[in-house]
């Protein structure tokens, strides 16, 4: 092994051939694959783009939600079930909040709600319950109570009440 290190033919034409090789496995192997790997990403990103504009188009008012001077916010029941209601057309006067205090556990913190929801049709409650739970991750709906009003003239009038627990 100690022969090897002595002998020249090691480095004068082993080590400048390996050199040489080095530019040839870059420009055969490598950058072919790279090239490949954008494409395949840029045709992705093409099918994702598409599907953001259904999205847009079908559901314009997730842009409603993005404020760009806004800050992060706290969360607060009150503020967030009444900006939602209002977004799905239902009236502040048909919307009733009622928060606990924050409970403090090992694990973390949580906040339970009860909403009251007024003379809404089944289409408003239903758009109502997605929007708000897609816009706050950690806010979960514990159960939900449906009932009919009867006595109204259109048949598609309900009350409806709703237990929610946040998660900090």
């Amino acid at each position: 092994m100690k022969d090897l290190y002595k002998n020249p033919f090691l480095y004068y034409i082993a080590i400048p051939m390996l050199v040489g090789l080095w530019p040839l496995l870059v420009s055969a192997i490598y950058l072919p694959a790279a090239g490949e790997d954008i494409d395949r990403q840029l045709g992705e990103y093409a099918k994702a783009e598409q599907l953001m504009i259904e999205i847009l188009t079908l559901d314009p008012e997730r842009l409603e939600f993005a404020e760009p001077n806004e800050a992060a916010t706290e969360f607060s029941y009150t503020g967030v079930v009444h900006k939602v209601a209002n977004l799905c057309g239902i009236p502040s006067s048909s919307c009733k909040v009622h928060s606990a205090i924050i409970v403090d556990t090992k694990k973390q913190k949580s906040q339970t709600a009860n909403v009251d929801l007024k003379q809404v049709d089944m289409v408003k409650f239903a758009r109502f319950l997605s929007m708000i739970q897609l816009r706050w991750a950690n806010l979960q709906c514990e159960s939900v109570k449906l009932t009919r009003k009867d006595n109204m003239p259109s048949k598609d009038v309900w009350e409806a009440d709703l237990r929610f627990k946040y998660y900090y």
